[in-house]
């Protein structure tokens, strides 16, 4: 438990650095570490194509499609952020042309929150949030006094507790849906504790916890598989697949940017659902409407 409390404390300290730091060592630039120097073949005449992005598996996803959008012309040059601010603020100054690390709800709440005209160019993949054993290995262990660590974000929260109520864990106030918190509980399973916790600090409480609820992305830095160790995921055709796939985002007005629907394009190729499929083992599944 202390150390639980422990991993509270840092969110809400790093919660606070982050909202007050700016750009200054939030991002590196994954073209001048990755290979992005020119390989000898000339790009055509389409322009380059500069994009924000997370690290896993957003970055990843985009590096495959540097080949496929060389030969259409585009030179695709990414940057890692490794916070969820700036990677917005940099596409609406229009500093860069997209970013790629972001869910609808998340892009909406910000948009409403910090004034920003940010819209969704096109639905790329979704992260299946999975439920992963910590002291406890299975969800029939489950007993009073345990805890289970969540996101403590209004969106992957949410996310979080409807997944524990479609395995029995909990139940939720009628109409509660895609903006539950820990208030919206009606009642238990066991006489347990959800432990709210920052989104990137979730994983660092399974030695702690009974069972912890994570992301895809966090998984995979976790070292998790979600088709061999999660114990409960988000099923493909669910509301959340749907609502929560992670989209290339622009500033309004350039969805329609010839270089923005190819970006898009390359990304939802068969190409890159192989490399997704084959790549993260059901961490990140590729969305293709």
């Amino acid at each position: 438990m202390k150390k639980i409390f422990a991993l509270l404390t840092a969110g809400i300290i790093a919660a606070s650095v982050l909202a007050g730091c700016g750009s200054s060592g939030t991002s590196a630039d994954a073209g001048a570490s990755n290979g992005a120097a020119d390989d000898g073949k000339s790009t055509e005449a389409g322009g380059t194509i500069t994009v924000a992005a997370s690290a896993t598996p957003h970055a990843e996803i985009l590096e495959q499609a540097k080949p496929l959008l060389k030969e259409k012309g585009y030179d695709l040059q990414i940057t890692i952020f490794d916070d969820y601010v700036q990677p917005n603020n940099v596409v609406e100054s229009e500093e860069f042309d997209a970013n790629y690390f972001q869910h609808i709800p998340y892009l909406n709440e910000f948009n409403e929150e910090q004034g920003t005209h940010l819209v969704n160019a096109g639905g790329i993949h979704y992260e299946p949030f999975g439920i992963y054993a910590g002291k406890k290995s299975d969800l029939s262990e489950l007993a009073d006094g345990d805890e289970i660590a969540v996101p403590n974000d209004t969106t992957n929260e949410a996310r979080a507790l409807l997944l524990l109520e479609a395995n029995g864990v909990l139940k939720l106030k009628d109409g509660a849906g895609l903006t539950a918190t820990v208030n919206d509980v009606e009642s238990y399973s066991k006489d347990i504790k959800i432990v709210e916790l920052a989104a990137e600090s979730v994983k660092d409480a399974i030695p702690d916890a009974a069972f912890v609820v994570l992301n895809g992305n966090y998984a995979l830095e976790a070292g998790l598989s979600v088709g061999k160790d999660s114990l409960a995921y988000e099923a493909q055709d669910s509301e959340a697949a749907a609502t929560y796939v992670n989209v290339i985002a622009v500033k309004e007005g350039h969805e329609n940017d010839d270089k923005i629907k190819a970006l898009v394009e390359v990304l939802k190729s068969d190409d890159i659902v192989n490399y997704i499929n084959e790549t993260y083992d059901g961490a990140v599944v590729p969305y293709r409407n």
